[in-house]
């Protein structure tokens, strides 16, 4: 089930979001470029439990940032072109409706402490991994965690593959994003004894942290558990 919109239009253009994706891009072709140097880049600029928690050091070459600062870094480097489409296409359907419930500049703060929630979690729960950490996931795990909170009787349309069959329907978000983290919750079971893979940890917590963060974070007037908008008897000015 692949999100590609959603029925609820915001009030401000979304800077914030559009700046984050123009730069995860530009960083990804940037990785491209680099060829075989790009694990090099990975290994500087990703998340490293063991070198962030268990006192790990990395070889001089690849020893760029401080550990701490690696946490932001890594948000905007990505594995793969799926890797990237996948997590700029929910950031552009969930993405705008948040930053417009709380306006460009606490967005920034709120999208990388969620980022940086996300990371911790995933670090704490393997402290001694050597593997790096790297996406936007994390970050927009949280966002998914915040719209879910503030619109979760909103429509998203969802392209569903049936073997040869396209489904296209419109399916509440409080489904859609109930469903992506059921989904992550499981695939964190299922994966708990592999090595390496996908950081389901970062997922869990950056959602969590979305869902605690967004009431300090949105506008008073900003109402939770907003009707879905034909239902909506007033609109917001």
């Amino acid at each position: 089930m692949f999100p590609i919109h959603d029925d609820t239009p915001t009030r401000i253009t979304p800077y914030v979001t559009y700046g984050v994706i123009v730069a995860c891009v530009l960083i990804f072709i940037w990785q491209l470029s680099l060829g075989d140097w790009g694990q090099h880049a990975v290994y500087s600029f990703g998340v490293i439990p063991a070198v962030l928690l268990s006192g790990k050091s990395l070889p001089v070459d690849l020893d760029v940032l401080p550990a701490w600062l690696t946490i932001f870094s890594s948000m905007f480097l990505h594995g793969g072109w799926m890797h990237l489409i996948g997590n700029m296409l929910y950031l552009w359907v969930f993405s705008n409706n948040v930053e417009d419930a709380m306006g460009h500049k606490r967005f920034i703060v709120f999208y990388l402490l969620c980022g940086f929630l996300a990371a911790m979690t995933q670090a704490v729960l393997d402290p001694a991994s050597e593997i790096p950490m790297i996406g936007a996931s994390g970050a927009i795990s949280g966002v998914l965690g915040a719209y879910l909170l503030l619109l979760p009787h909103a429509r998203i349309l969802v392209i569903i593959p049936l073997g040869i069959l396209i489904y296209t329907p419109w399916i509440p978000a409080f489904w859609v994003l109930g469903f992506w983290f059921v989904l992550q919750v499981f695939n964190s079971w299922l994966s708990a004894s592999e090595m390496g893979g996908i950081a389901y940890g970062a997922h869990l917590g950056g959602f969590v942290a979305g869902m605690l963060l967004i009431p300090f974070f949105k506008y008073r007037n900003v109402p939770l558990l907003a009707p879905a908008l034909t239902e909506q008897k007033i609109v917001r000015k």
